[in-house]
């Protein structure tokens, strides 16, 4: 059932059932965070493997201390500049989050959502939300109440809907090695705007086996059904895929070409934030024309262009 009506989705939490929850970022799959059995319910709905941990959801950043412990300095500056936002932690765990959430390791992935649907949620909730992304593992992630629903239909009870996702992708997700930021997974928050609070960061945004340290770490994700390939020359890429049905996902302008079907510009201002905003929804529009291909531009490699190809990277058959 999709709603608008938040105690309707209470319900269904405190008795231990999952939802579907707007976030500014993506629709969360959620549940409460403290019982194994509705985290359980969560893996399953995705299909999601037992390895790869969940992002817990809290209230407000006073909150954070009962989740987490041995918490940095730098967290604090960067849960004051960006929370409520699209800015994940990874932190030591506090004993009452369950492995489940963790995927047995010792840290937990945190955030304060920016949503006034779901904070009005969780102010009425005495428990925090386990919530990854609202899709089956590995797919495209959902930015509308609609793309939930289509994955999911009657096998969730509840999908809240707070209307279309105003970032579009993902949180970004910060942990910290000897006190100092380390940069996780790429997201709605530029590396730029990070930069600006704590200076200098460093990487680790990819795991080649089954352990990842947080969340969309792994090679493969946010991918279409439909082949997909990310290039440089779009029209060239066109050429050499002769009587194949075509669809591009191209950044700021259209292209002429025998053979292109369909297409979806981000942004044809060259605005890369609104680019984000609209990636997912345009994937799940070329993804439901039973394309043979998709083809998709690589964009400008800086702010959040730089985000963008990283989702793009995982979710396409990469030769370029």
């Amino acid at each position: 059932m999709i709603t608008e009506d938040i105690q309707v989705a209470r319900a269904e939490l405190e008795k231990g059932g999952i939802i579907a929850l707007p976030t500014e970022t993506v629709y969360g799959l959620a549940g409460n965070a403290l019982d194994e059995g509705a985290v359980g319910k969560i893996y399953s709905t995705k299909k999601r493997p037992s390895y790869n941990p969940l992002i817990v959801h809290i209230k407000s950043a006073d909150y954070l201390s009962q989740v987490a412990c041995d918490i940095p300095e730098q967290a604090y500056v960067l849960a004051k500049a960006f929370w409520p936002g699209p800015l994940t932690l990874v932190l030591k765990k506090q004993s009452r989050i369950p492995d489940m959430v963790t995927s047995g390791k010792d840290t937990v992935a945190v955030r304060v959502p920016d949503h006034p649907l779901t904070l009005k949620l969780l102010e009425q909730l005495d428990f925090p939300l386990a919530a990854p992304s609202a899709n089956p593992f590995g797919s495209i992630s959902p930015t509308s109440a609609a793309h939930v629903e289509q994955y999911f239909g009657d096998t969730l009870n509840v999908i809240l809907d707070g209307g279309e996702c105003r970032k579009g992708i993902e949180s970004t997700i910060i942990g910290f090695e000897d006190g100092r930021p380390v940069i996780f997974r790429l997201g709605s928050l530029s590396l730029e705007e990070i930069r600006e609070k704590v200076g200098e960061v460093s990487f680790r945004t990819r795991s080649e086996d089954h352990q990842p340290t947080a969340p969309g770490m792994l090679l493969r994700h946010y991918a279409p059904s439909t082949e997909t390939h990310l290039v440089e020359d779009v029209l060239e890429r066109v050429k050499i895929q002769t009587g194949k049905k075509i669809g591009l996902l191209l950044f700021k302008e259209a292209k002429e070409g025998k053979g292109i079907f369909h297409q979806e510009v981000l942004s044809p201002s060259g605005d890369l934030a609104e680019a984000a905003r609209n990636l997912y929804a345009a994937m799940h529009r070329l993804d439901n024309l039973n394309l043979d291909l998709i083809i998709a531009e690589r964009l400008p490699d800086t702010g959040l262009g730089r985000t963008i190809n990283d989702k793009l990277e995982r979710a396409t058959h990469r030769d370029n």
